[in-house]
């Protein structure tokens, strides 16, 4: 059971990939952000960092839509995406976010992640922010909630945990 501010987190989700406005998301809604974010990046969807996030978001889709059900070639309404959304991902807590989470999450760290440490450093996540259509004078105030460990770099665990913490409403920043 989603509480009302997972519930409005998950609708401002769902209405983001629904970009004709349908009421329903398919492959081709979460193929297409990726593109998008892809293009803010400057990334070809054939480099080895743009099939990734492809290969993230399309298996994101391939697994919530087999587990509503509908097929990869399917569509999903608000009702279907968010009862997956909260058995998957967010009743199962970690483990959940891991799992569907964390490819995207990593392939979009990793088109961030310039100079190749494995971390987001403060000018590589303003990227992210932009990347993802966000407000990117939130960057700086965003990046001090997520790096819990102080030292001034993003980890995959760090970005994973403020997904997480969004959805349960506890951070005001939305990654994904």
């Amino acid at each position: 059971m989603t509480t009302s501010v997972q519930e409005q987190r998950l609708r401002r989700r769902f209405d983001m990939w629904d970009k004709n406005g349908d009421g329903t998301i398919d492959r081709s809604d979460w193929a297409g952000e990726a593109k998008r974010i892809l293009l803010s990046f400057g990334e070809s969807e054939s480099s080895p960092k743009g099939r990734a996030l492809a290969d993230a978001y399309l298996g994101m889709w391939e697994y919530v839509a087999g587990q509503a059900g509908v097929g990869v070639d399917g569509a999903l309404g608000f009702e279907e995406f968010r009862n997956v959304a909260a058995e998957q991902v967010l009743d199962r807590g970690q483990a959940g976010f891991d799992q569907v989470l964390r490819p995207t999450i990593s392939a979009i760290a990793d088109l961030c992640d310039t100079d190749g440490d494995g971390q987001v450093s403060p000018q590589e996540f303003q990227r992210w922010i932009g990347a993802i259509g966000s407000d990117e004078s939130t960057a700086g105030t965003a990046f001090k909630l997520i790096d819990t460990d102080g030292d001034g770099q993003l980890s995959i665990e760090e970005l994973i945990e403020a997904v997480h913490r969004y959805h349960s409403g506890e951070l005001e920043f939305s990654l994904l």
